[in-house]
């Protein structure tokens, strides 16, 4: 460890929010600091404090309605001192941020580029020729395919894990002395988790920044804390190296953390999904044990059958706006659903797995292939037919901010499904409206709150208790608990689990998290440049996984380990090919050998 002075120090830092007149404590005497080259991790879960405590060093809260204490050190300022005109010169440049929710960052009438640019412009003194180029690199260092083309994008152009990694690209475009990342990879698929992970631990090396990183993933920090600090309702409950924290953590709730973490492999010796162990919300310690769902029958008819679905955008250039190519999002992609059955998509971001389940909704317009789903044939129903067949199907969405309305209280929100169906009268709307609050571990009287009140984890579980308003056969979960902490991942997948089990409900579970997949999934199908590349018994693929592609997603999932710290995965840039195919390209016919009864694999 260094002896230098820190770059950042923190002493008695505490933060309030003025509600309903009266000031509310959220952060309480916080007191830390952050050594040249080091990464500190602050962990815990939503409302624990820690989103708060990094937007109080950055001083982002409304003055008006958020009251901030104590002192903030950097490199011998006090930054809760500084007038606002020098902050902002601090902001993006001595010191960046990687906000939690991409598109609520990303303005979304500027080009990716011209966002990115602006910081190298207005920080580094660039020509707008020298910005580009240097964008271009930095896009092409996060991983984006064709960054040169891409520059002139808007973020709606992005899924969601490319968006957060414009969102990194950008932070890192300054070379900043200090980086604070506010749960930068929880939307990220694994190994794209991994590069980033990497990139940061790189930049360290070559600029010795330091690294403030706050999580609630126990895997990322062991791979990346050299010392954590744990929260736990706007308390530090404990603090040291990462391995001491790991090995010998004291506090019940560090332990708890510990605990309730998905462990690639755990699932060896089990048949069928199985429970997680659940956290107390008041005491931190596990409340019940694991417990195997082993009582749902699957049916013999499929409740969804797809059959070589094909979805392309097509991409249009030049003064006509012709068509010059597309991006094959969906490629010959099959695969049945049985009713009491969960079946896993899982694949990086661009793969299709989202484009899927939109397809399977129409939700966008697939170019080919046919779709049965609880007896409609999706592909030839009508206005009127595609919304009785959603009463049929619903979707949980990825992006809970973008797919709630902000003017709406989420008890409307929650609701207007049932209302707009007739499904009864306002006032069993407003019941079962309580009981799905409390269902999703949400209180009742939240139910008058408004969307931008709650942390991305209770917006998450409204979304979730939104789609079981209709009591739908078929739920398309399009990463429903990527974004969760720990144990509201815990509570959401054994409310989906115990859903499924009472309802008999069918789960398209599209997501990158391969710990939290094998735990719940009765099948798994991988999907790589939209195609499925492997399908099987999730026990088969796991287990005996014969895909390169499927091998690189697992060897690529964070373990709890702080001796990993010191891993490189390297893995190539060029290795992420691009959907985008030109004009008149048809793809080669593929070949699928069966490993074992009903898992098959694609060759060559």
């Amino acid at each position: 460890m260094t002896t230098t002075a820190p770059v950042l120090s923190v002493k008695n830092l505490s933060t309030s929010f003025l509600v309903d007149g009266e000031w509310k404590s959220v952060v309480r005497n916080m007191s830390f600091d952050v050594a040249p080259g080091e990464t500190v991790a602050i962990v815990g879960e939503s409302g624990s404090g820690k989103s708060v405590t990094s937007l109080s060093l950055m001083r982002l809260l409304a003055p008006a309605t958020s009251r901030i204490e104590g002192e903030v050190m950097l490199n011998g300022r006090n930054l809760l001192a500084l007038p606002e005109k020098e902050m902002r010169a601090v902001r993006g440049n001595e010191v960046s941020m990687i906000f939690q929710e991409p598109m609520t960052s990303l303005n979304p009438i500027f080009t990716i580029g011209r966002q990115i640019s602006e910081v190298l412009v207005r920080h580094k003194n660039m020509s707008k020729a020298q910005a580009r180029a240097e964008t271009v690199r930095l896009l092409e260092k996060v991983r984006i395919p064709n960054a040169a083309s891409r520059f002139d994008e808007y973020p709606h152009q992005f899924s969601g894990g490319m968006r957060q990694r414009v969102m990194i690209a950008m932070a890192l475009a300054s070379r900043p002395k200090l980086l604070i990342a506010d749960e930068p990879t929880t939307a990220l698929d694994v190994t794209i988790q991994g590069q980033i992970l990497d990139l940061i631990k790189v930049l360290q090396e070559e600029e010795g920044m330091s690294v403030l990183f706050i999580t609630h993933d126990m895997g990322v920090v062991a791979e990346i804390a050299d010392r954590t600090i744990v929260m736990f309702r706007g308390d530090e409950v404990e603090t040291g190296p990462t391995e001491e924290i790991f090995h010998r953590g004291k506090h019940p709730y560090t332990r708890a953390l510990l605990s309730a973490v998905p462990k690639l492999g755990s699932m060896q010796g089990h048949d069928w999904p199985t429970r997680f162990p659940v956290l107390d919300a008041t005491t931190g310690e596990p409340a019940e044990p694991v417990e195997v769902t082993d009582t749902v029958v699957l049916s013999k008819r499929p409740v969804l059958e797809v059959k070589n679905l094909v979805t392309r955008f097509p991409i249009r250039s030049g003064l006509w706006s012709r068509q010059t190519g597309a991006v094959h999002a969906v490629e010959n992609v099959s695969f049945d659903l049985f009713q009491g059955e969960t079946l896993a998509l899982v694949g990086e971001s661009g793969c299709g797995k989202s484009t899927t389940g939109r397809s399977i909704m129409r939700l966008v317009e697939p170019t080919a292939g046919n779709v049965a789903l609880d007896g409609y044939d999706v592909m030839r129903l009508d206005t009127i037919g595609l919304r009785q067949m959603r009463r049929s199907v619903q979707m949980i969405f990825q992006d809970p901010f973008s797919s709630l309305n902000p003017r709406m209280t989420v008890g409307t929100a929650i609701c207007e499904p049932f209302i707009k169906h007739r499904l009864g009268t306002t006032k069993q709307a407003k019941e079962k409206t309580a009981d799905l609050l409390e269902k999703v571990g949400l209180s009742a009287d939240m139910a008058r709150r408004y969307p931008h009140e709650f942390s991305g984890g209770q917006r998450q579980r409204i979304a979730i208790a939104r789609a079981l308003a209709l009591d739908p056969k078929v739920i398309v979960a399009d990463e429903s608990v990527s974004a969760l902490d720990v144990s509201i991942k815990a509570q959401v997948c054994n409310l989906l689990l115990d859903l499924q089990q009472s309802l008999n409900l069918a789960f398209l579970f599209i997501s990158h998290d391969m710990a939290v997949v094998e735990r719940v999934s009765h099948r798994v199908a991988v999907m790589y440049l939209g195609e499925i590349v492997e399908i099987g018994p999730r026990a088969a693929v796991f287990d005996n996984p014969q895909h390169p592609y499927t091998k690189k997603l697992m060897s690529a999932v964070p373990v709890p380990d702080p001796s990993r710290r010191g891993i490189r995965r390297a893995i190539s840039n060029d290795e992420l090919k691009s959907p985008v195919r030109a004009m008149g390209y048809e793809p080669p016919r593929r070949e699928y050998r069966e490993v074992s009864p009903g898992h098959v694999v694609q060759i060559g």
